[in-house]
């Protein structure tokens, strides 16, 4: 479907062929990257499905469906829209609107109610992924450890990282974060950020940066240290290669193009607080009661 909204100034020819010209987006030979900021196509590791990602006012990521569908068939709640290349949570007054591939996605249990048309959508969706992983070209993901063993050792799954003295939320554990840049075949490189010959960061009890003193309608943040894995021990060049998210041998080529975004965001105290660690993550909680 293609919305048959234009900008302005510029009205549409007449005809359905006009209505729906698609709009191309091109990178520029000279560009060091070869990302395209505005609904960068993926597959959903979850379903296999494809899926569009656009950035937030906020600097996160969302997946979106990657077709529009009728403002009527989705009720206000799950309404996106796509403005300027940045996507907003709310239709924009028209008849067509975009919906987040979570509520869309058959490997979650969806919690909303949903119109009827969503209904059907999810239920193709799901049928694709069936296709998909009966041919082979989707492998769904492996149940996760059992909660015993999650809860066994204290590995938070967003930590802070503080790097050039400043403090990022990363979208993954410290040793998934996977290097941005591209690969001779054009795909995205799968060695870590974080490998055996490279120098490794120290987790550290520093205390929050934000005052712990509650204020009137603000939260009051906690008075002891999070834990922070720190890298600003490192040589400069070895932070900025963990800012920019390569791996050891694409950070030595200076020509490496990036296939994804960074997954680093400035880290808020206030706005992150559910993410503040007061223990080390190296260290195994003691499940056996003490003894008097």
């Amino acid at each position: 479907m293609c919305s048959t909204t234009t900008s302005p100034g510029h009205p549409t020819p007449p005809g359905p062929v006009a209505a729906c010209r698609p709009r191309a987006l091109r990178i520029h030979p000279d560009s060091p990257t070869r990302l395209l900021r505005s609904a960068q196509p993926a597959r959903c590791h979850d379903c296999g499905n494809l899926i569009h990602w656009y950035t937030r006012t906020n600097q996160q990521r969302i997946d979106l469906h990657p077709q529009e569908l009728s403002a009527e068939a989705v009720s206000a709640s799950h309404r996106w829209h796509v403005h300027s290349g940045i996507a907003h949570p709310a239709g924009d007054g028209t008849a067509w609107c975009r919906v987040a591939h979570r509520t869309l996605c058959p490997a979650y249990e969806n919690t909303t109610p949903l119109t009827r048309q969503l209904v059907e959508l999810r239920r193709h969706l799901a049928l694709l992924t069936r296709r998909l992983t009966d041919t082979g070209a989707f492998t769904p993901p492996l149940p996760g450890p059992p909660q015993a063993a999650k809860a066994a050792v204290c590995r938070p799954a967003r930590p802070v990282v503080q790097i050039l003295h400043r403090r990022y939320l990363s979208a993954c554990p410290v040793d998934a974060i996977q290097c941005i840049a591209q690969t001779r075949r054009r795909n995205r490189c799968p060695h870590p950020v974080l490998a055996p010959d490279t120098p490794a960061g120290e987790w550290a009890l520093l205390p929050v940066a934000a005052p712990a003193t509650a204020q009137r309608g603000r939260l009051a943040l906690p008075a002891t240290g999070m834990a922070v894995y720190d890298l600003t021990h490192l040589p400069y060049g070895e932070q900025l290669r963990w800012r920019t998210q390569y791996c050891a041998a694409h950070a030595a080529d200076p020509d490496a193009a990036h296939l994804a975004l960074a997954d680093w965001e400035v880290f808020d105290a206030r706005l992150h607080h559910h993410h503040i660690h007061n223990r080390l993550p190296t260290t195994v909680r003691n499940r056996t009661r003490s003894r008097p």
